[in-house]
């Protein structure tokens, strides 16, 4: 039945993971228009009891994964190519690290900016806010003199270490680590660009099987409702920066041609594809956002933002060994769920997707040169980047007019942190509407880059598609994002953010399977220190998808299997061996039928040439 369905559509997909994947998105955002509060109350609940149950797994999840991805880039695996052993990087690298910035990040840089900075100076994580401290003067009590007291300068030391903990090296581990996993075993060992394709030294051909499938669904449903929460605070914030300047009212129906809009220009720029739509996009965009924030450095006060930055990456540096394993324990506030446990979880919902769209621009860098290009660049950027926000939003708190704390934390105005921040600055009409455009385009580029991922997924491979099986997600994304935020109102995005908080489970459960099946790879393929070499792996293809290449008589099938297997004799000396897998019918009858068997010369850098057997 599924294959009538996909043969109707003129798909080139795989219909199990395609069409489950999306009856799944689809009937969620119709249970929830139907039983908003049902929904709401089942996906809270379970949220609730993973904050107070398993707080401490997340927290201490993301701080292994960084451990254990220094340690594979600082060892002799750090000198494996994520590709072919001779193979250069495909993107210059201010192409690549504008792109970094594509996957979504961008966009979330811009809504937290000043609103996380100025609601921890507020309200102190570790400490009390300043009106608990006039609480308790008043009734006859101290304070204790070593407690952070909202709106000090210690609560502003300790607001941008929690900040930068935030958005910092632990974010970039939750992405660094399955696009390294993804690079390896997409380009190392030729496999599909699927979430399975990361367990094959565990799984073996059973990749393709009813667990490998229902691995790559939750990969893909995770990653929709994970983006879809970045789309709703993009939205928000673009409402909020167009009301700012044009009064245009902060509603369901602008948000809806907010989305429309965004969505549209992003199906251009996903049927474009990465070269010509996403890269030219993100180049312009860091560019912009590098442009604005030197504005904010020139016209503001220079000098004490300068400091400030720097004084913020020694604080940093000083609270990131004790925030890595802090759980609040002691105290028990509840603080963390709401903030670290949500970000943890949030964004392991979509690492998926962030992971192959980096694995997809990083293919012909080292290991050690990823590793570090992918949690190094951006953590140094987001460092500048709230260094100078951050700094300058307590100047105006501290030294200027104030208003900041009691429009975004007393009214509760995060969207429009940032417009308010802006307004203290000279040309804000101008600066308002770079904010609006560079939010619109990391919008963009985050739904585009995403289509593109979810697309390859599914399918199984990378190449030439229907063009609207790729627009398919970008429009999917877009509406469901216009449904569960405009027609459930505030219900639907805080049940977005219950369900990534539910999904992000077993994301960490597969992350340390992720780091076992890494591990074991490089072992098998690189065998002793030595040169590198590695055993060379055939062209894995989906069992649907190598069918139709049968029947297109398609020549590169020669270099192609459907159970992952490699050449012989490519295996480095001493490295430890691996059993060859019996190929499916389907594969036997197509090396019957021709006579031609798969073959890497291993003299010839990793191209397959056809020989006759």
């Amino acid at each position: 039945m599924l294959e009538r369905f996909h043969d109707l559509f003129r798909l080139r997909t795989s219909p199990v993971v395609f069409f489950v994947s999306a009856v799944i998105i689809l009937g969620f955002v119709v249970l929830t228009l139907l039983m908003p509060t049902g929904m709401g109350e089942f996906f809270g609940t379970a949220s609730d009891w993973i904050y107070s149950n398993l707080g401490w797994f997340y927290v201490s999840g993301v701080t292994v994964f960084l451990l254990f991805l220094i340690y594979i880039a600082l060892g002799r695996f750090g000198r494996m190519r994520l590709g072919q052993d001779d193979e250069t990087p495909e993107h210059s690298d201010v192409s690549w690290f504008g792109m970094l910035f594509a996957a979504g990040i961008g966009t979330i840089l811009m809504f937290w900016a000043v609103a996380e900075p100025v609601n921890h100076f507020a309200n102190p994580p570790r400490g009390i806010s300043a009106e608990e401290a006039s609480e308790i003067a008043q009734g006859g009590g101290s304070v204790d003199p070593t407690t952070v007291v909202g709106g000090t300068a210690e609560a502003a030391s300790e607001a941008m270490g929690f900040t930068l903990y935030h958005f910092g090296l632990h974010t970039w581990t939750i992405f660094t680590l399955p696009g390294l996993a993804f690079a390896y075993f997409i380009y190392k060992r030729n496999l599909p660009p699927r979430v399975s394709s990361i367990f094959q030294p565990i799984m073996g051909e059973k990749i393709h099987g009813p667990l490998g499938k229902a691995i790559d669904i939750l990969a893909i449903v995770g990653t929709v409702f994970g983006v879809a929460v970045s789309i709703g605070l993009g939205t928000m914030q673009i409402n909020s920066g167009l009301a700012e300047l044009f009064g245009i009212e902060e509603g369901a129906l602008s948000q809806i041609m907010i989305i429309a809009a965004v969505t549209i220009v992003a199906l251009i720029s996903t049927l474009l594809g990465v070269n010509r739509g996403i890269k030219r996009l993100s180049n312009f965009n860091i560019w912009v956002a590098v442009a604005l924030l030197v504005f904010i450095l020139i016209t503001g006060p220079t000098i004490y933002l300068l400091r400030g930055m720097i004084e913020w990456t020694g604080v940093y540096a000083t609270m990131l060994p004790e925030l890595a394993f802090w759980n609040d324990t002691m105290a028990d506030t509840g603080w963390q769920n709401g903030w670290t446990i949500f970000y943890w979880a949030w964004t392991i919902t979509w690492s998926p997707f962030v992971g192959i769209f980096i694995a997809r621009i990083s293919r012909g860098r080292t290991v050690r040169q990823f590793v570090a290009g992918v949690l190094g660049l951006p953590t140094l950027f987001t460092i500048v980047w709230f260094g100078i926000w951050g700094t300058g939003t307590f100047d105006i708190e501290m030294e200027g007019d104030g208003g900041l704390v009691d429009r975004v934390v007393g009214d509760g105005d995060i969207p429009g942190a940032l417009f308010a921040f802006l307004g203290d600055f000279p040309l804000v009409t101008v600066t308002s509407a770079v904010a609006i455009m560079l939010v619109s385009i990391f919008f963009i580029t985050s739904m585009d880059s995403c289509a593109l991922v979810l697309n390859d997924m599914s399918s199984g491979f990378e190449g030439k598609v229907p063009a609207h099986q790729k627009g398919f997600w970008a429009v999917a994304i877009g509406l469901i994002a216009a449904i569960l935020l405009t027609a459930t109102g505030d219900g639907g995005l805080e049940a977005l953010q219950n369900v990534a908080i539910v999904l992000g489970l077993p994301f960490f459960l597969l992350g340390y399977l992720m780091m076992f099946s890494l591990s074991r790879a490089m072992r098998e393929d690189a065998g002793e220190i030595g040169l590198l070499r590695t055993r060379r792996w055939l062209k894995t293809l989906p069992p649907e998808e190598y069918e139709r290449r049968m029947e297109e008589a398609d020549e590169t099938l020669v270099q192609a299997v459907v159970a992952p297997d490699f050449q012989e004799g490519t295996q480095p000396e001493g490295a430890p061996e691996v059993e060859h897998v019996e190929q499916p019918e389907i594969v036997e009858e197509y090396r019957i039928r021709t006579g031609e068997t798969a073959v890497v010369d291993p003299a010839d850098s990793g191209r397959f040439p056809p020989r006759q057997g």
